[in-house]
């Protein structure tokens, strides 16, 4: 025989009568990490950058939790924590407080990449400076989750419950951890990306500066009567003795032997995004 029981916010998940068995998860909460994970797939395609990439994953990873919370993103730059984003403005100023008093669930998750579950904020006192000023802005729980990229926590996203103690129960907190594995996974993606993208941009800027030395090594063999050493000495002296780059010479060379500043050369070839 089966029967419902109701699971946290009034969610029902069906169970096996006498065994206290969960089957499946509640399908509304399966379909709502679906669909998450599809916008996750747009974000990926579709942000340039790791600061766009993340501020709109704080906007959804505050949406899978029922009710809705808030949610921040802390990384660590220059070695001081700092939120690269926020689902809204309360978020990052709980995020603060926990760095002006250098202590706090983020830290600690950040720290250890382990996930730091508060379940009531007004019996937790493992951070008292924090802790004060959390209840003041109306914190009443909060779960923090290391974001893992190659082994190491890049980053942690803390998710702040205003409604109710206990609000991340079992269920919610699997549905945010499951999350904030795939948003790892697609952070990893996305720094892979960015990588390679700044990876083609300088063999770009080097084919560049490679073509237009060797534009003006030629003008310069032929109006000095040189050799290609000598007349990459005269390039090389230039740029000391006037404290300029070397293609900036080079560039100088081919505009007053051509009348016009050269033309950018043709960029390395690639396939559509």
């Amino acid at each position: 025989m089966r029967q419902t029981a109701t699971v946290g916010q009034g969610r029902e998940a069906e169970v096996v009568s006498g065994e206290n068995q969960e089957l499946t998860p509640p399908v509304s909460a399966a379909s709502d990490l679906a669909s998450a994970y599809a916008t996750l797939n747009l974000l990926l395609l579709n942000s340039d950058s790791t600061e766009s990439f993340l501020e709109e994953l704080a906007g959804v990873a505050a949406r899978i939790i029922e009710p809705p919370a808030s949610c921040g993103i802390t990384v660590r730059r220059e070695r001081r924590p700092v939120t690269v984003a926020a689902s809204d403005s309360r978020a990052a100023a709980v995020d603060e407080a926990q760095y002006s008093a250098g202590e706090g669930p983020c830290l600690e998750a950040l720290d250890t990449a382990l996930t730091i579950d508060v379940p009531d904020l007004h019996e937790d006192r493992r951070w008292p400076t924090y802790r004060q000023k959390a209840l003041e802005a109306g914190i009443r729980c909060t779960l923090s989750l290391p974001l893992m990229v190659d082994g190491q926590a890049v980053g942690a996203m803390t998710l702040y419950g205003y409604k109710t103690v206990g609000q991340f129960h079992e269920g919610e907190r699997a549905r945010a951890e499951a999350f904030a594995a795939q948003a790892s996974t697609a952070l990893n993606l996305m720094m892979q990306r960015i990588q390679q993208t700044e990876l083609s941009n300088q063999l770009e800027q080097a084919l560049a500066s490679r073509t237009l030395i060797d534009q003006a090594l030629g003008i310069l063999i032929a109006q000095q009567r040189c050799s290609s050493a000598e007349a990459f000495d005269l390039l090389r002296r230039h740029s000391q003795n006037n404290n300029r780059k070397l293609r900036d010479v080079a560039a100088d060379v081919i505009e007053r032997a051509s009348g016009r500043p050269p033309a950018p050369p043709p960029g390395f070839g690639r396939a559509p995004a």
